[in-house]
């Protein structure tokens, strides 16, 4: 699954939607929707993710948080190292090799590190202005 895929079957169940009925009033198929929430497809374009947020009702902070979110969402990540150090490539490289086999607790831990500080207080703001759960923010 993908931050977007997460988010976006958050939005719809708490919004009490089926995939089939969330699907229809986006105009797409039930099996593109469930793809995508499954982590099955590409990122989302910003069009896409626009028709979402008109179709939920989400606006301003909310909106721009999922637009992000999808911009983070790719399933098939390409990393270029060209130029960089020996240490960034092998990095990479072993990243990639052991990704699927991190511990869920490395991976939080890990993620928490690359967002910063200033990406923990945006984020703890997001969630005591709407408690909308958890966007991904950059």
């Amino acid at each position: 699954m993908t931050p977007f895929g997460k988010r976006l079957r958050e939005l719809r169940e708490e919004r009490g939607l089926s995939a089939k009925e969330m699907a229809a009033g986006l105009g797409v198929s039930a099996a593109y929707l469930s793809a995508l929430e499954h982590g099955k497809r590409g990122k989302p374009n910003k069009r896409f993710v626009h028709r979402v947020c008109q179709y939920l009702g989400i606006i301003w902070d909310e909106a721009e948080a999922l637009q992000k979110t999808a911009a983070l969402s790719h399933p098939r990540v390409v990393v270029e190292t060209a130029g960089l150090s020996p240490e960034a490539t092998e990095l990479a490289n072993r990243l990639a090799g052991k990704i699927g086999t991190l511990p869920e607790q490395v991976v939080t831990r890990w993620l928490a590190e690359l967002r910063g500080p200033s990406l923990q207080n945006e984020l703890a703001q997001v969630r005591v202005l709407g408690e909308f759960g958890d966007p991904l923010v950059d």
